[in-house]
């Protein structure tokens, strides 16, 4: 009869690994799992200063799960502003990349016009390259 209690206990075991939550960790329905709407307010709930333990044995949720959700939550967070960022450096390199064209086209009709005076054959007057 003691290798069928050991055996129970397996099965559970797998269960809640096959979830990835431990039993402690079942959502507000006792379903096991949480909207990523709960998991936010409880994450802010922490970010504004509230214990971690305290939190942890109010929503029944592991510290360690709570860490995971935190660090997740602010990874994300991170990665949404360093696309900012990032955004904002390209649209200065397509300023600045524009900028170098219009150089460049300066460049090449000054460069035209000097060669086109250099023998003897100036633009017509009035009329612009650009």
């Amino acid at each position: 009869m003691a290798s069928g209690t050991k055996k129970d206990s397996g099965a559970a075991e797998g269960a809640r690994r096959a979830t990835e939550q431990a039993p402690e960790s079942a959502g507000p329905t006792g379903t096991g799992r949480w909207s990523a709407q709960r998991k936010v307010s409880v994450i802010l709930e922490l970010l504004r200063g509230a214990d971690l333990e305290s939190t942890s044995r109010k929503y029944r949720v592991t510290v360690a799960t709570l860490t995971q959700w935190r660090d997740r939550f602010l990874t994300a967070g991170e990665s949404g502003i360093k696309s900012r960022e990032v955004d904002l450096e390209d649209e200065e390199k397509r300023r600045l990349k524009a900028v170098v064209a219009t150089i460049s086209v300066d460049n090449e009709l000054l460069r035209e016009k000097i060669a086109r005076l250099e023998n003897g054959r100036p633009f017509p007057a009035g009329r612009s390259k650009r």
